[in-house]
């Protein structure tokens, strides 16, 4: 489908690093951009995650990277020879268990801190190709999560980062935008989806009356890292099927 969308090669010998690309929505995004012409390189935030990804992914190779490690942070950018475009999709949520301040704590620096991170660590490789960034904050950064102050908090941290960054870094014609999905199939998303009342809720919610798969938040970020968003910055896309607005 987003192939489809797209000239084929029309993102050739674009160097492309997704941070938590080795499953669900990272990994559609790294994938989709691998098919049209992109040199990917996805992070898992252990070694066993990036040795499954190396088994069995389409992209070009996997590594790991803990977002929350300064130092390796730094050093993983200062191996890269060059960047041209960085998505941020590494996250964790902890359902009820992010009303202690701690696990709070650890939430943000994982999806908050942790973009922040790699943000400013790839500031200056994006500089020299004048590429972009697409954050992903949430649905939840729009709406409360009972269950996940933490993980909706830092959501909507990574949503006022990405503007502030916008328009920050545009003087190095650096592009920064974040995806927002809703509900969308992943391993996350499990315990929802299999949760009959829950799950019910949030199909009769979607006006579209599905919940979204990876490939649907694929095609928007594919989208803003191509020429066609080439004056887009500072946005924060819903991809929700209709969610918000119901």
């Amino acid at each position: 489908m987003i192939t489809a969308t797209f000239q084929e090669g029309s993102f050739r010998d674009k160097t492309v690093l997704v941070s938590g690309g080795t499953s669900g929505i990272g990994a559609a995004i790294g994938n989709a951009l691998a098919e049209l012409g992109a040199i990917v390189t996805v992070t898992g935030a252990t070694e066993a995650e990036a040795a499954e990804a190396n088994r069995g992914a389409s992209i070009g190779r996997a590594d790991a990277l803990d977002v929350r490690d300064d130092t390796a942070v730094a050093a993983f950018f200062a191996a890269l020879p060059t960047l041209d475009v960085l998505i941020n999709c590494a996250g964790i949520i902890r359902r009820g268990a992010e009303h202690d301040p701690a696990v709070f704590a650890e939430v943000l620096d994982v999806n908050l801190t942790g973009t922040m991170r790699l943000c400013a660590a790839a500031r200056p490789l994006l500089a020299r190709t004048h590429g972009c960034i697409v954050n992903t904050a949430s649905l939840l950064a729009f709406v409360g999560g009972a269950l996940v102050p933490g993980y909706s908090a830092s959501k909507g941290g990574v949503a006022q980062l990405t503007k502030s960054l916008a328009v920050a870094y545009a003087p190095d014609r650096i592009r920064v935008n974040a995806i927002a999905p809703g509900w969308i199939e992943t391993e996350l998303t499990r315990p929802l989806r299999e949760d009959p009342v829950r799950n019910e809720a949030i199909v009769a919610r979607t006006p579209l009356g599905r919940w979204g798969v990876a490939d649907d938040v694929a095609g928007t970020a594919v989208f803003l890292c191509s020429p066609a968003a080439a004056f887009v910055t500072g946005a924060i896309i819903p991809i929700d099927g209709g969610y918000l607005a119901a």
